[in-house]
């Protein structure tokens, strides 16, 4: 991950306001995309200076004050004020200490395992910060192990989207599935872990520039919920919902899927062995 992810979000975010949109003429001469830094600055009342100090990672700890006259200078929505905010405390004075001690988690307590099973049998799965299947229900088992999800010890799903050839035939939505990966393993792993550091050097090398390149653009938040198109070997293409809760305190997420539609539905009731209507498709 840069070490300047703020100063590269407010360079990004600046470059794509046009001064149209903030009430500023646009001239007929204009070099830079999007707002001049001195545009910038005054908008939100502070210095040139100041604002190039946080672009060019140089001054590392803008107060509330200055992060809210930016956010609303830029015109961010909510969640990508949500994300300024993150990216700000964790380039902080003292961010550096403020390492991981402890191993991602790789078990499964009690009451977590009581409610998979609970969701049977629908899919679903527990992940923790990078990216490790550390529990899932037997429906998701059923889902997942034809399309490799499952292989690897431990499995881990950041590592299959970007490495495994099958990834890129069973989701047709790669790309953006890939977008997600990293979002979530920058957004919930924490900072500076070594275990983070190392799973990233190892994807630079196998999987090369879709992930570095990505690994290396301006942060974004992971979508929480949405549908996903699977092409599965054995009960053909599905449409799948899903919804993310997430276990901040623990740095892991459960993420449950649902069928779209009435034919995924009747795929996956086939896949459990059960009768048709064991599942039924939600949408919107």
């Amino acid at each position: 991950m840069s070490d300047n992810e703020l100063g590269s979000f407010l360079r990004t975010r600046r470059e794509g306001v046009t001064p149209a949109e903030v009430g500023l003429p646009t001239g007929s001469r204009r070099r830079t995309p999007g707002l001049r830094r001195a545009e910038l600055a005054t908008l939100a009342g502070i210095s040139v200076e100041y604002l190039t100090r946080l672009e060019q990672g140089r001054d590392r700890n803008p107060s509330p004050q200055v992060l809210g006259a930016l956010g609303e200078a830029l015109r961010l929505s909510s969640a990508d004020l949500v994300l300024l905010g993150r990216l700000a405390r964790e380039q902080g004075a003292g961010a550096i200490c403020r390492t991981a001690t402890a191993s991602p988690a790789r078990t499964v307590r009690a009451t977590l395992q009581a409610l998979l099973d609970r969701l049977e049998p629908t899919p679903a799965v527990l992940l923790n910060w990078i990216g490790d299947i550390v529990g899932y229900t037997e429906g998701y088992e059923r889902y997942a192990r034809p399309l490799g999800l499952l292989d690897g010890s431990p499995p881990n799903v950041v590592r299959y989207v970007f490495t495994d050839e099958r990834a890129r035939t069973v989701y047709p939505g790669w790309e953006r599935l890939a977008d997600e990966q990293i979002a979530h393993l920058r957004n919930e792993a924490p900072r500076h872990d070594p275990r983070v550091t190392a799973l990233e050097k190892e994807l630079t090398v196998t999987a090369g520039a879709p992930f570095s390149d990505r690994l290396a653009a301006v942060p974004s938040l992971p979508a929480r919920s949405g549908t996903d198109l699977v092409e599965h070997p054995e009960v053909g293409r599905l449409r799948l919902s899903y919804e993310t809760l997430s276990l901040p305190e623990e740095g892991r997420r459960l993420v449950v899927h649902i069928p779209a539609d009435e034919a995924t539905a009747s795929a996956l009731d086939r896949l459990n062995g059960r009768r048709p209507g064991a599942l039924r498709a939600v949408s919107g």
